[in-house]
């Protein structure tokens, strides 16, 4: 492609030879001539421009002489649109492979993919152009919308409804039973999980994830929710739109995310808690009282970035206390053998009451 068709796909402005062909998309380190590289900040646009690459997509802060510049407001939004034009994804030929098990009620528009091996149940709905690749699993009645993609070994249990354009990596489950049971008679007896999930459109569910059904009613992923490899939600969790989970977060029953929440990795949430709109949970935090709208909070328990900082600096400070308490223990006691008394000390070493020395 030439420089002025990519720059006509983003609204840039080009800097250079706007028909200059470019040939692929590399990272500076790896570019080499026709190729097309990103700059997202002063110092690698400086690196950039003493590679091989052809040409340059960069912020309009920066300017030079060397390279052709494709100038636009952002470059790494402007990264994300234009790299699949050089690496498309692959297409498949709409179909039903001859291994694939459907049951009689089960609609499949024609437009759709089913790959080998697949399991598809009663009266399941899948929409046009989706993709249901290798050895996936999709239990009676459920429905997948336009445009979606299950990649390999996805299981869809019972009654899980997926929307458009939804991406479900290889592994994730949605569906199975909720964690819940109570306790009859010294055993635990399981509480019949008898809800579903609810998957909005424009949503990514990442590898080995896992999304339990309700006990009563829906578990429920907002539209434009991302969610990344290895996440465990409970049963009845609700995330609202457009959230960022990241790997290995833990979401207890009940707990419902606000819009635009962002969960860093390693993070859990205790159940039947509501987290505001806008917050965010640093990596490793342990929630467990509820967060109002935008705020943020991380440590366990987790708390807001201003008191645990504070608290974290002062314990910081807590060597250094303890070695000046003990100093002033030992000037105190010498003072009071001075002074002929014997000061009395608790089990912690400070000093209670002053006795007097006994003759």
């Amino acid at each position: 492609m030439k420089v002025c068709e990519i720059a006509r796909q983003v609204g840039g402005r080009v800097v250079g030879d706007s028909n200059l062909d470019l040939l692929g998309f590399s990272p500076a380190y790896a570019a080499k001539k026709g190729d097309l590289t990103f700059a997202e900040n002063e110092t690698y646009f400086r690196l950039a421009e003493q590679t091989a690459a052809s040409a340059i997509l960069v912020d309009t802060l920066y300017s030079g002489g060397v390279k052709t510049l494709i100038h636009v407001p952002n470059s790494r939004i402007a990264f994300a649109k234009i790299l699949p034009l050089f690496f498309p994804e692959p297409e498949f030929k709409p179909g039903i492979h001859a291994t694939v098990v459907v049951a009689p009620s089960a609609s499949i528009d024609a437009s759709a993919f089913i790959g080998p091996f697949c399991t598809i149940g009663e009266e399941v709905k899948i929409g046009p152009n989706s993709i249901v690749e290798t050895g996936c699993y999709v239990g009676d009645h459920c429905s997948l919308g336009a445009h979606t993609h299950l990649f390999p070994r996805v299981t869809l249990y019972p009654g899980t409804l997926v929307g458009n354009r939804v991406r479900i990596h290889a592994g994730a489950v949605l569906g199975s039973d909720g964690f819940g049971y109570v306790l009859d008679g010294g055993a635990h007896r399981k509480v019949p999980q008898v809800g579903h999930v609810l998957v909005h459109d424009d949503v990514e569910i990442g590898a080995n994830t896992t999304v339990d059904r309700g006990a009563l009613g829906p578990t429920v992923i907002g539209r434009g929710t991302k969610i990344d490899n290895l996440v465990q939600l409970g049963h009845n969790v609700v995330t609202g739109d457009h959230c960022i989970l990241v790997s290995q977060v833990g979401v207890a029953g009940s707990t419902k995310l606000g819009s635009y929440v962002t969960v860093a990795g390693q993070a859990g949430i205790a159940g039947h808690l509501k987290i505001g709109n806008r917050v965010i949970i640093s990596a490793q935090s342990g929630v467990m009282s509820h967060v109002p709208d935008g705020e943020k909070w991380f440590g366990s328990p987790a708390a807001p970035d201003r008191q645990m900082k504070r608290q974290m600096l002062a314990a910081q400070q807590l060597p250094e206390l303890l070695r000046r308490v003990a100093e002033l223990e030992k000037e105190l006691l010498g003072r009071k053998k001075s002074e002929g008394t014997q000061p009395a000390f608790s089990d912690q070493g400070s000093v209670s009451e002053n006795t007097p020395s006994q003759p």
